[in-house]
């Protein structure tokens, strides 16, 4: 497959993970969102990705980000870029320079919601060079017409909707692959297990 995502090459975003916000997105299971949410971190830690979260309003309803988050990715919670209420993330200049300073054009992004948290920053993205993905199963939205609005709003407008799953095995690319192995054992542990020993 031509313009594979892979580890060396590509960074992870991780928005509005919060305490607050997830509970807007009942279009996907709660648990649902926090086991993908867990994959890709612990994806990202696992490869050496960079990881880059962002939480808006952590003083209002929305909260702190998820606790999974600072234990599996103690570095990242501690640099998240915090934003004083700017909705497209991409907007705030402090977030757009750390994804800059990352130096990768490919970006794997998730956020709360996908129909407002994800969508414009995803969007955004495309527009300013960048290839990204956006894991729909990470986010979800207060409807499942809005989340449906929201996934063909983004790919009609370049952007790829891919669920976590789906990312991670590209990532892997082989999983007899030292990083293949890794990512398929959080795969496993995140998600499959539940399935296989049910």
């Amino acid at each position: 497959m031509k313009n594979l995502f892979t580890p060396t090459d590509t960074a992870i975003l991780l928005i509005d993970h919060q305490v607050g916000t997830i509970k807007l997105a009942v279009s996907t299971p709660y648990d649902e969102i926090v086991r993908n949410t867990r994959a890709l971190a612990r994806t990202a830690v696992a490869t050496g990705m960079p990881l880059v979260l962002t939480s808006s309003q952590e003083d209002h309803f929305q909260g702190l980000l998820l606790d999974d988050l600072r234990t599996i990715a103690p570095e990242a919670y501690a640099a998240r870029v915090k934003r004083p209420g700017v909705v497209d993330c991409w907007l705030y200049e402090p977030f757009r320079q750390a994804v800059l300073a990352t130096g990768r054009k490919k970006l794997i992004m998730a956020g709360l919601t996908n129909d407002v948290c994800i969508v414009y920053p995803a969007i955004s993205a495309v527009e300013e060079g960048f290839a990204v993905q956006v894991v729909a199963d990470a986010g979800g939205s207060p409807t499942a017409a809005a989340d449906a609005a929201a996934l063909a709003r983004m790919a009609a407008n370049g952007v790829v909707v891919t669920s976590t799953n789906q990312v991670m095995a590209e990532l892997a690319t082989d999983w007899a692959s030292a990083t293949g192995g890794a990512i398929q054992r959080v795969m496993y542990e995140e998600s499959l297990k539940r399935l296989m020993e049910a």
